[in-house]
């Protein structure tokens, strides 16, 4: 049997890949609530530090993102905790580490993570002009998808894109926008690129979940601290009851007429769980 996707299903999909807490291989481990995919026409930009709104998340529903990977050993240590506790999240890679580090953007794929965009030279886009801002965010794709899948392409096969800084302008939002790649900012960060502890960097996160209690995180896989931190990180998330949700991109309703009945347009594990019932 197939299901036929049409425009409705282009907030929520819930894969059966899901890795929740209780299919992990370790006992106890926080695991991924749920998979979101997020639709370029529904959720053209997000993250409530720039934007008027972000991905809809319930209460303590988190997202983990990184930035400016890929990097060892740094973000080895990362996907190693990630792997600890079975949670996926989403990574922003800079071109010119990808092509440095190829091996690295494929395990990162292969541990089921989201690989996305951050520009090849991690520049000030506002503060260069246009045509070379699209040539470094172009560039920094092919060199994202040369490494993953060893074609280059400017075509990314997962349409996520963080402007480096957060600093984008009219005209390149506006040509993410018309080539269907939705624009990330954050809800919440660690301030991980500023020269403190990786305890100083937990507290951040901590505090900033308190009032903000759910959201995009964002973090850097590329500093030490980051991966100091992330440990203790996953760990107060579990003893907090928040839950983790992977982001990908939907299905469009166009290429993909047709999917496999076992990939469900619900949008928990409870909800597989109960279809399966």
């Amino acid at each position: 049997m197939v299901l036929r996707l049409t425009g409705a299903a282009t907030v929520a999909l819930a894969g059966s890949a899901v890795t929740n807490a209780a299919d992990c291989p370790r006992q106890n481990a926080l695991g991924t609530s749920r998979v979101l995919a997020v639709d370029a026409k529904t959720y053209p930009r997000v993250g409530l530090g720039s934007f008027p709104e972000t991905v809809p998340l319930a209460d303590h529903e988190v997202v983990l993102t990184f930035d400016d990977g890929p990097r060892p050993p740094s973000t080895e240590k990362v996907l190693a905790a990630l792997a600890q506790e079975c949670v996926r999240a989403t990574f922003f890679l800079v071109g010119r580490s990808s092509a440095e580090f190829p091996e690295l953007v494929r395990r990162i794929a292969a541990q089921g993570h989201t690989v996305a965009h951050h520009s090849w030279s991690h520049p000030m886009m506002s503060k260069i002009p246009f045509e070379q801002a699209k040539e470094d965010i172009d560039r920094g794709i092919a060199a994202d998808e040369l490494a993953l899948s060893g074609v280059s392409t400017e075509t990314p096969s997962t349409p996520f894109f963080r402007f480096p800084y957060f600093d984008s302008s009219p005209a390149t939002l506006d040509l993410l926008q018309a080539r269907g790649i939705i624009v990330f900012g954050a809800d919440l960060w660690a301030n991980d690129w500023e020269d403190i502890t990786p305890k100083e960097e937990l507290t951040n996160v901590i505090e900033r979940l308190k009032t903000a209690r759910k959201g995009i995180i964002l973090l850097h896989d590329a500093q030490a601290r980051t991966a100091a931190m992330m440990p203790g990180l996953l760990r107060h998330l579990h003893e907090n009851e928040y839950r983790i949700v992977h982001l990908v991109p939907a299905v469009s309703a166009q290429k993909n007429a047709e999917v496999p009945i076992d990939v469900p347009t619900v949008t928990s594990f409870r909800a597989i769980k109960t279809l399966a019932e």
